[in-house]
């Protein structure tokens, strides 16, 4: 009796070769690039927020007498851990400018001629951040048998709990921004043919900048109430802010074709969120969070909607320069690679094919298995 064959019964390699078939060795590649990624984001997330601690909190000291401002100041620069960025100040009136300015955090007016001293404070910049600062110079009032009574100066709106409105508002426009240029790349392939295409795809980029700048600072308010501030002045920073991200993703797919989704994710999400100062501000986050924070596009923007909103549009310049940064050079970094491609188009994310055309295929591309598998037959 004639035994039968692989062949007769359908099988061309085992189950080995079936794995080979059913997962490419480019899928096994991102898959592991995704572990990585969510790996990074527990890691980001979980060290900025787990321990938040005070360093160096700016904080304007006043006084009717200006050496009890100064010695004040060297008394809460001496504190252990030092918590607090103490600097004396002429009167109440230059204390309230400076944190109207975004100079300082708070300010500590003391009376001398009573027990009870003022601490001036703004929710609106993080309601976190102002309840350390009563939480330590209450501390210090107390050691010294003296009261501090607490006057909130820039509070937050009735609709935005927690001064977390802001925050949560960029990360939309950020989510909006690398998921259109996502979109993009699924549509039309990772890299563009051309430099007209890069245009056009810059293009459309703006366009639906605009629409999700203005919608979103609609919904912030008036429609939730939630964000009191100028809606032109949101709008125009929603705009900047979703062409910055979406720019900056255009870039990394540029460079790094379907991967560079995951580049993005990686430093606005990963990186970016934590650092932003949304839910701890720079003052209360780790040291490296709390430097990378202000030069990423949600940290950025962040500060800046809690400016537009509570601080009347003040020290707006450094995030609007950091944010317009990331435009120009995801831009430029956008036209530049679409020039060196010289019209060879990426292929659409999701379509199994290279990145080029005329590009050959890994051996765990579906094509190179399945030849290989009829010449086995």
């Amino acid at each position: 009796m004639t035994q039968p064959t692989n062949a007769d019964s359908g099988q061309s390699g085992g189950f080995l070769a079936e794995i080979k078939d059913a997962v490419t060795t480019r899928a096994a590649l991102l898959v592991l690039g995704v572990l990585a990624l969510q790996l990074a984001f527990i890691t980001s997330y979980v060290g900025a927020f787990h321990h938040p601690k005070p360093s160096e909190i700016p904080i304007a000291v006043a006084a009717p007498v200006q050496p009890v401002a100064e010695q004040t100041a060297k008394q809460l620069a001496a504190l252990p851990g030092k918590p607090l960025d103490p600097r004396a100040v002429k009167d109440e009136a230059t204390a309230l400018r400076q944190i109207q300015n975004r100079d300082v955090d708070g300010a500590l007016v003391i009376d001398p001629a009573g027990k009870t001293d003022k601490l001036l404070v703004a929710s609106g910049g993080g309601a976190s951040l102002s309840q350390a600062l009563e939480e330590i110079v209450g501390l210090v009032e107390t050691g010294q048998g003296r009261t501090v009574r607490v006057v909130d100066v820039a509070p937050t709106a009735k609709g935005d709990a927690r001064g977390l409105s802001s925050f949560y508002l960029v990360v939309g426009w950020c989510v909006g921004g690398y998921l259109c240029a996502a979109i993009l790349a699924i549509s039309a392939g990772a890299r563009p043919a051309n430099i007209h295409r890069a245009v056009i795809r810059l293009g459309a980029l703006l366009v639906y900048s605009v629409a999700a700048g203005l919608l979103g600072a609609v919904i912030a308010d008036p429609v939730l109430g939630a964000l009191p501030g100028s809606i032109l002045g949101l709008w125009g920073l929603g705009t900047l802010v979703v062409f910055a991200v979406g720019a900056i993703t255009l870039a990394f797919q540029g460079l790094a074709g379907v991967v560079g989704i995951g580049l993005a994710i990686l430093l606005v999400v990963v990186l970016g969120n934590p650092s932003a100062g949304g839910a701890y501000p720079y003052p209360l986050l780790p040291p490296f969070w709390k430097a990378i924070g202000p030069w990423l596009p949600p940290g950025a923007g962040t500060y800046a909607a809690r400016s537009i909103t509570y601080f009347k549009g003040n020290d707006l310049t450094g995030p609007l320069l950091v944010l317009s940064g990331w435009a120009v050079l995801g831009s430029a970094v956008t036209l530049a690679c679409a020039v060196s491609r010289r019209g060879k188009a990426g292929a659409a994310v999701g379509s199994g094919l290279p990145d080029g055309p005329g590009e050959p295929e890994g051996p765990g591309d579906p094509d190179v298995s399945g030849s290989a598998a009829r010449a086995a037959r």
